[in-house]
């Protein structure tokens, strides 16, 4: 994993390359056991604006192993307290953060704009979604139902109940540095999990503030422990800590692999969130301008950085050419800059790293695969855009569904147009990638819809509507190579979080063995 932010020396404080005016700078610590720390390395790492490089949002600790080591720590001494605290209870503290958050929203949208580079709208609704997931999974604190059933035998009582698994590791990526922490941390925490998170080294302070908001909501000491830091030591320290016997990963395919193998030398519990190579199916019926509408917005919103990013375009051929010129058309009017200035429509990228890939898939599009470069194509780097990290909105036309383009995760602010001669046609091109995440249809026929909803194989599904935009009350998963079979939101997040206990409650005053009584009972009727 690159390291995207610049470390500091733990003796000099600073890096002496940037101006003095810079030292002040704020300094963030760990959460561990319910105190804020330094790293044991005495090192930090910035974060940087990737909408103006110049503009440091912090210091952060550059952690280490015995940084986590310190927490997982915390953590299991955390334990027992926080299960045995009862359900509604824990219930109504995540309640009170819900309300910490909605009173700080405002402040939270600023600071993810500035480490992120979303715009404002899209920050707040990160913001919005880490509520609505904070007051919806509370909710389940008067519920975690198990079920009863009727037993084999008579004078036997048979139950199944939820237990939490033990103590999480959060590993998060920065694209929703709110939103995806909180999917993870609020279902462990109402499980009665404890957890050491760690967030994306790139946008750190919003997962800080989730996390402070907790310690104000009055979570426990060691419930919930914060490590700053890379991946590479950070999070490989937790996937390998035997003591965490969970790790939730949203990430890259390719460190989920890593994760994965990890967990699986020990035995442990890994639930994945990776990547995604989304398909919007317009077909001859559609609304065409709502149809555009969605690509621009499922393709270009967090300036396509997101796991559902519409990055296919699958239009059939009757209004392609329609469809096309009303595309490039609107993708031309979309207002490139700052994520803090209300007027701004597509923020920066992340970081360096990410701009030379996704140069890179743009280079491959143009020269290697052939398509046609309708609008955008190049880094933006004069007057506003000289210190940030600025792609024009990028469409290609014209493309066939094996090219790289249309079969690899580009994870940024670039779409490819295929078209198509039927609904069945679009269906195997959508399905032909080795992802599946999100998928829709634009059609005004409902028996197209209902067959396409039937026929793709993704986690989720959309008919007249973006590949983006999922709602907390949902699953939220892939297929594939998305993921390896969990889902997160909805009530289905606490087959992640908690355990199956099966009880049965003999009260016959006798010994009774279940099919072997049965079966002899069966044959002596």
């Amino acid at each position: 994993m690159a390291q995207a932010k610049k470390a500091l020396s733990k003796t000099s404080g600073k890096n002496n390359s940037r101006p003095a005016s810079r030292a002040a700078v704020k300094t963030y610590q760990n959460y561990i056991n319910g105190e804020w720390v330094a790293s044991q390395s005495g090192e930090m790492f910035e974060n940087i604006n990737p909408a103006d490089t110049r503009d440091i949002v912090g210091r952060f600790p550059l952690s280490t192993s015995d940084d986590v080591n310190a927490a997982v720590n915390a953590a299991q001494g955390a334990f027992d307290r926080w299960r045995n605290t009862p359900a509604p209870k824990r219930a109504e503290i995540l309640f009170h953060l819900g309300e910490i958050l909605i009173r700080d929203k405002e402040r939270y949208t600023a600071d993810m704009t500035r480490e992120m580079g979303k715009v404002l709208k899209e920050a707040g609704g990160d913001i919005q979604e880490a509520i609505d997931c904070t007051y919806y999974t509370a909710g389940e604190g008067r519920r975690l139902h198990g079920f009863t059933t009727p037993a084999e035998m008579r004078d036997k009582f048979a139950m199944c109940v939820r237990q939490p698994v033990g103590l999480c590791g959060l590993i998060t990526p920065w694209n929703f540095p709110m939103a995806i922490p909180s999917w993870k941390l609020i279902p462990a925490l109402i499980c009665g999990n404890t957890v050491v998170i760690k967030p994306a080294e790139d946008t750190p302070l919003s997962t800080y503030n989730l996390v402070k908001a907790c310690e104000e909501a009055g979570i426990p000491p060691g419930v919930v422990n914060l490590v700053t830091g890379y991946g590479e030591s950070v999070g490989a320290a937790m996937t390998n800590h035997n003591a965490l016997r969970l790790i939730s990963f949203t990430g890259s395919t390719a460190t989920g692999r890593v994760v994965a193998s990890a967990c699986a030398e020990r035995n442990a519990i890994c639930s994945l969130e990776m990547g995604g190579k989304n398909a919007i199916i317009v077909m001859d019926d559609a609304d065409v301008d709502l149809a555009v509408e969605g690509a621009v917005w499922g393709a270009f919103g967090t300036s396509g950085q997101r796991c559902t990013a519409s990055s296919r375009l699958i239009v059939h051929k009757k209004v392609y050419k329609q469809f096309v010129t009303k595309l490039v058309e609107n993708t031309k009017s979309l207002r490139v800059g700052n994520g803090a200035d209300p007027k701004t429509d597509v923020g920066p990228v992340i970081n360096n790293d990410a701009v030379e890939k996704i140069m890179g898939y743009i280079r491959i599009g143009r020269n290697d695969d052939g398509a046609k470069l309708a609008c955008g194509g190049k880094r933006l780097t004069r007057g506003d855009y000289a210190n940030g990290y600025f792609i024009e909105p990028t469409v290609f036309t014209d493309a066939a569904p094996d090219m790289r383009i249309a079969q690899e995760e580009i994870f940024g602010p670039v779409t490819t147009v295929i078209p198509a001669n039927s609904l069945e046609e679009a269906v195997e091109i959508a399905n032909g990638v080795r992802y599946g995440l999100s998928a829709a249809i634009y059609t005004r026929d409902v028996n197209r819809a209902f067959r396409a909803m039937n026929e793709m194989y993704t986690g989720i599904f959309y008919v007249n509507a973006s590949t983006i935009g999922a709602e907390v009350h949902l699953p939220f998963g892939g297929t594939k190579a998305t993921g390896n079979g969990h889902r997160e939101a909805g009530t289905q997040v606490l087959d992640i979080f908690s355990e199956w206990k099966s009880i049965y409650v003999d009260f016959s005053g006798k010994l009774q063995r279940a099919q072997i009584d049965n079966v002899e009972s069966s044959h002596s009727a």
